[in-house]
């Protein structure tokens, strides 16, 4: 007979993942004090997000706005490589689960990580000084050689995802439910870049920097976003019945920039 479970809170052992986001116990689930029975009947996922996140229930206006990001970020086709990565690896016989990690362990600084890099930019420039501070910031990125985060994008002319996402925004700051500190830099930097648009790494950025959650947080809220996408490509190429699935058709060869043929002790 196995043991009942008990909590002494003086307890090292009970202290050593000591957290405040679930309080667990035989029969009892509560997730930042509120039962989960109660969040299963009245909470969206992404309140819940919010909640896990944030230690208290978003406002509805709030919870919306989040939504919107989520679902703008969850998928980009094959053409995203951490989704043409989860569909290579479901070729291989790993399991779902695979599949997904390997596509969320290659959302890293150059794929994937303009959100929180343009996020940490929101944060430096003075909003009260939109128009100088931006010249500045964007003067010192490309004095350093830096892309500026978060703008232009290598397949779409005008990224699809960008108006709706703004106009939400802007629809929040008239409101109420949001100050505008991020949309009103963001938007200046995208005037002092035209004619390159935001894109929907620039979009979610103004929105979880208006939110209130941290550079770090926006990127891990993006990932979140994209793993459905991962699941979704991942599931439909498992049935596709083929293995081992490399990253150009087995009818194409990549082309060979090295040495021509040669031998050993013949001069090579």
């Amino acid at each position: 007979m196995s043991r009942q479970a008990t909590r002494d809170d003086e307890d090292p052992a009970s202290r050593w993942w000591a957290t405040a986001i679930s309080d667990i116990s035989p029969g009892v689930i509560r997730l930042r004090g509120y039962p989960v029975a109660d969040l299963i009947e009245d909470a969206s996922f992404a309140q819940v997000v919010w909640l896990l996140l944030r230690g208290d229930l978003p406002s509805p206006a709030q919870a919306r706005l989040l939504e919107r990001a989520l679902v703008a970020g969850v998928d980009h086709g094959p053409q995203s490589p951490a989704i043409a990565i989860a569909r290579m690896a479901a070729t291989c016989g790993v399991g779902i689960n695979n599949a997904m990690a390997s596509a969320v362990n290659v959302l890293g600084d150059v794929h994937g990580g303009a959100g929180q890099q343009l996020m940490e930019l929101l944060a430096r420039i003075d909003a009260d000084d939109a128009l100088d501070a931006v010249r500045a910031a964007l003067a010192d990125l490309k004095a350093r050689g830096i892309h500026v985060p978060g703008f232009g994008h290598r397949f779409h002319p005008v990224d699809p995802r960008r108006d709706p996402l703004m106009a939400a925004v802007e629809r929040a700051v008239s409101d109420g439910v949001v100050a505008g500190r991020a949309y009103r830099v963001a938007t200046e930097i995208e005037r002092q870049l035209a004619p390159i648009p935001m894109n929907i790494d620039g979009a979610t950025a103004v929105i979880f920097s208006e939110l209130g959650f941290t550079p770090e947080l926006g990127r891990g809220l993006f990932v979140l976003s994209r793993s459905v996408g991962a699941l979704a490509h991942a599931w439909e190429e498992s049935g596709s019945g083929l293995r081992n699935k490399g990253p150009i058709p087995r009818t194409s060869l990549p082309a060979y920039t090295g040495q021509p043929e040669r031998r050993v002790g013949h001069g090579g």
